[in-house]
């Protein structure tokens, strides 16, 4: 473990922060719900994937060797609803956006799991789990449909905290009066006309939705495994089914760290597409940088609520600006030296260059503050502040004394002393945070500046055409036109820079009103014809204090995936 700290999670079990201890030492294997694909993934989708993307990275960077699972759910009633709206084959849509939600991921740099497994490839698995439970007795048969007897498992709600008696029927989903109790749940489903179906024991069929994750997760990682994570709404009743239907197929199944992030809301309300109120990843990247995108969606901590605007977008754009830019600046101003042929901590002579005790405390504050933070449940919100920015600013104030004619030792260690702190906050935060880009400093540079022009409304030589404005104006004396010109540029999100004799510009925050993007919500008599599944998604889970507050059942008690 890194600087002896222990690594806390929050588990959503028992409520509380605990140290990461995982099932065999050396090595983590981790499930988390991916995507039902049948349209292109919003924000909400997003924060997930990145939120656990970056627990991947941290527990790779704290040396264990991960085994990271992330489902497709590519057979499911809103993707053949789609399908057919859309007179389309239902995998040849699943198969469409799963691609989608792939180029997404990439674009915000997550890293491909280890498996990222389709339900459709593995029915056979859903099969055979669906009959341990029902040998077990913890399901019956009607029809051709196969439901679970919550009734038959006295730790219901161990996870969410929800009691048997309080979900009384008809307010999350249609009742069946086949059902033993209206909270029982499907394993499978009998195949109803030109929807996908396969061969079973109960008749064709297809599965219901909680029982993929419990069969690929068993499939991939064993019935006990060390994390499962997903977004906050799959506590109840995803999860809490997840939960019922392993430890009934294997008494011995269970999870030791359950994750959670909490929702992006838009306007405080949660984002969803029941609400119509959410925004896809592609209608962000069109205007603002991945890596800007990435940043705001890990500005705060995974479990907390994270409200969308676009004034946290653009700070969070201007901030890989500057972080990039001075990078950047670093990178040219060390350039010279490797040209001379100075070896990384020595100088042409093999000398030790030792680096300055400035520099080695930037480091060490940064790595300590790092590791702090992030052993802290993955405490993100706080890491690009504070040290972090520090050593930003150690570098800008240390190329300029670069520049200064001084002693050649003393010079060398203030190269090897940029070289350090530049590593530092390359490859010990940037890299296990994923704002690393694979491209140069550069080219981000210039990316970030073209998705600036785009938000402006202007080209380049628009642009440049306003600097030669500016600087006739300055010319002439009319310092008033200067200054408006350059306020009017601000105002777009473009700021001009004098440098010497020269005028150069670079993006920055908006400085006109920005109207926050909004998305019609659906009247009241149109929320009452919405599909029951969308009713469902609205209805509110508890808050991160709420949750703390419900009752936890035994800890003694398995909890499975």
């Amino acid at each position: 473990m890194a600087a002896g700290k222990e690594f806390m999670v929050y588990n959503s079990l028992t409520r509380q922060k605990e140290i990461f201890r995982p099932i065999e030492p050396g090595k983590v294997r981790m499930y988390v719900c991916g995507i039902t694909a049948y349209d292109l993934s919003h924000l909400g989708h997003g924060r997930a994937a990145v939120n656990f993307d970056v627990l991947f990275r941290y527990l790779k960077h704290l040396g264990y060797e991960v085994t990271y699972v992330r489902n497709f759910t590519d057979v499911d009633d809103k993707i053949i609803i789609r399908a057919n709206k859309n007179g389309e084959d239902p995998f040849s849509l699943s198969s469409r956006f799963c691609k989608e939600y792939l180029k997404d991921m990439g674009d915000l740099q997550c890293l491909l799991p280890t498996h990222q497994p389709y339900v459709s490839d593995h029915i056979e698995h859903i099969k055979d789990l669906i009959t341990q439970i029902i040998n077990k007795e913890y399901a019956y048969q009607v029809g051709g449909d196969v439901f679970f007897a919550v009734d038959k498992f006295p730790n219901y709600g161990q996870l969410s905290g929800q009691k048997l008696e309080h979900n009384r029927a008809g307010e999350r989903v249609a009742v069946d009066s086949r059902k033993r109790n209206p909270a029982d749940f499907a394993l499978w489903k009998s195949a109803k006309p030109g929807e996908p179906s396969w061969e079973s024991p109960w008749g064709l069929g297809r599965p219901g939705w909680h029982i993929e994750c419990s069969a690929m997760s068993a499939h991939y990682l064993t019935f006990k495994f060390d994390i499962h994570g997903g977004g906050i709404d799959l506590i109840f009743p995803h999860h809490e089914n997840e939960i019922a239907q392993s430890c009934a197929a294997c008494q011995e199944s269970s999870v030791s760290y359950w994750m959670h992030n909490g929702h992006v809301t838009n306007n405080n309300e949660k984002m969803s597409k029941s609400l119509n109120n959410f925004f896809t990843i592609r209608e962000i990247t069109e205007k603002y940088h991945p890596l800007a995108l990435r940043h705001f969606l890990i500005s705060a901590h995974y479990r907390s609520p994270l409200n969308y605007t676009i004034a946290q977008l653009e700070s969070s754009s201007d901030a890989i600006y500057y972080i990039y830019q001075t990078l950047q600046d670093c990178e040219d101003a060390l350039a010279p030296f490797r040209e001379e042929g100075l070896k990384e901590g020595a100088d042409q002579n093999g000398r030790t260059v030792k680096i300055t005790p400035t520099a080695q405390e930037c480091i060490s504050k940064l790595k300590n503050e790092f590791e702090s933070k992030m052993c802290d449940d993955l405490n993100t919100a706080q890491i690009l502040t504070g040290a972090f920015q520090d050593a930003l600013k150690f570098i800008n104030s240390s190329l300029n004394g670069l520049k200064k004619k001084q002693q050649k030792q003393k010079q060398l260690s203030m190269v090897q002393s940029l070289t350090d702190v530049k590593k530092a906050v390359t490859d010990d935060v940037l890299d296990v945070l994923g704002l690393k880009s694979p491209h140069t400093y550069s080219e981000v540079l210039q990316q970030l500046k073209v998705k600036a022009l785009e938000r402006a409304g202007m080209m380049e030589s628009d642009v440049l055409k306003k600097i030669e404005e500016r600087k006739q104006a300055r010319e002439n004396k009319d310092f008033a036109m200067s200054d408006q010109i350059r306020a009017d540029l601000t105002r777009k999100g473009i700021a001009l820079m004098d440098v010497g004799k020269e005028t150069i510009w670079r993006p920055c925050v908006r400085e006109e009103p920005i109207e926050e993007e909004q998305k019609e919500l659906p009247t009241e008599e149109e929320h009452k014809v919405l599909p029951v599944e969308q009713k469902e998604e609205q209805k509110q889970l508890p808050s991160e204090e709420e949750h703390k507050a419900l009752p936890v059942k035994a800890k003694e008690q398995p909890a499975s995936a």
